[in-house]
């Protein structure tokens, strides 16, 4: 990518967006397209057309999802698996349509396997039965891939897939409803403390091992394989270290200074046993991350000190 080529982020308001649209202006690319989703619909086959015969971007990062947590993904399955393959398949096919230059796709570890071996290497994909509450996602998610795919089979399109862990970061989603587990516990624990509550209630066991990954650091791998990687194989995008919901549960009770007693809701689902991922690939291409959970815990907390009106919602 030239520093002035036109990219188009799509999602750039989302959390993993609104983190590759900072990193690309801290490199200076100066060029950026962006659209808010009442500006465009991008489920909208016609409106995703007219929008690339207008601006004709050489770069698009797809970084626009439909994404919510565990009570989330079982909650809306029609809508996640519709709005996301609508999404993907607009924008994916307007790239070809208009010779895109590169295309860089982002999904999900939930596309493996829930019983897949551990650390889950790319080639896992596809080989055994996915975790049921969050199948339609993954569906869409793994739809994208083959996507991008087949368009570099059938065209010889440069469109490559990333698959990221769980992320975390500026701008996450801290509605208890339908938020993912880590800014989930920083809402929980910071309420609790403010009010003086004596316990706190996590969902689950506690015994599920899960890895994260500071949206940042991923914006940071996004473009390092967008200049660096052309390949037909997607890529996973982690750190390759996980640990238990009760050790992130605790980690964050410590990081807020909430004192109390954590109760676990056993009646509440845990998901997958584990999901970590093999980034042997990622690091043998020249990149790894250097946000360690502990500091982007802390990193998360201030920016929803800093702007709670927003998120307490």
């Amino acid at each position: 990518m030239e520093k002035e080529s036109k990219i188009y982020i799509a999602g750039h308001r989302g959390m993993v967006g609104s983190a590759i649209h900072r990193a690309l202006n801290r490199e200076g690319y100066s060029n950026l397209i962006t659209r808010t989703s009442s500006e465009l619909d991008l489920r909208n086959q016609d409106a995703v057309a007219n929008f690339f015969d207008e601006e004709k971007p050489n770069y698009v990062f797809l970084a626009a999802a439909k994404v919510g947590g565990i009570v989330a993904n079982n909650t809306y399955r029609a809508d996640f698996i519709y709005e996301n393959l609508m999404i993907e398949a607009n924008i994916i096919h307007q790239a070809y349509t208009h010779k895109v230059s590169k295309l860089m796709f982002l999904g999900s570890s939930c596309i493996y396997p829930k019983l897949a071996p551990q650390p889950l290497r790319e080639d896992y994909l596809l080989t055994g039965l996915l975790e049921e509450t969050n199948e339609p996602y993954a569906i869409a998610k793994i739809a994208g891939i083959k996507l991008c795919e087949s368009y570099f089979d059938q065209y010889g399109c440069n469109f490559i897939s990333v698959m990221p862990t769980n992320l975390y970061g500026y701008g996450d989603n801290y509605n208890l409803k339908n938020s993912h587990v880590l800014p989930a516990l920083i809402r929980k624990f910071h309420e609790a403390k403010k009010e003086n509550r004596p316990f706190v209630e996590a969902w689950g066991t506690g015994s599920p091992k899960r890895e994260f990954l500071f949206a940042d650091d991923l914006a940071a791998a996004c473009l390092y394989l967008m200049k660096t990687y052309n390949g037909r194989e997607l890529v996973n995008v982690g750190t390759g270290k996980d640990l238990s919901i009760r050790e992130l549960t605790e980690m964050v009770a410590n990081t807020i200074g909430y004192n109390g007693e954590i109760r676990w809701d056993t009646s509440k689902p845990d998901g997958t046993p584990r999901k970590l991922m093999d980034v042997s690939r990622l690091h043998a291409l020249g990149w790894k991350h250097t946000i360690e959970l502990p500091e982007g815990i802390i990193m998360a907390y201030e920016d929803y000190l800093s702007n709670q009106e927003v998120y307490a919602i």
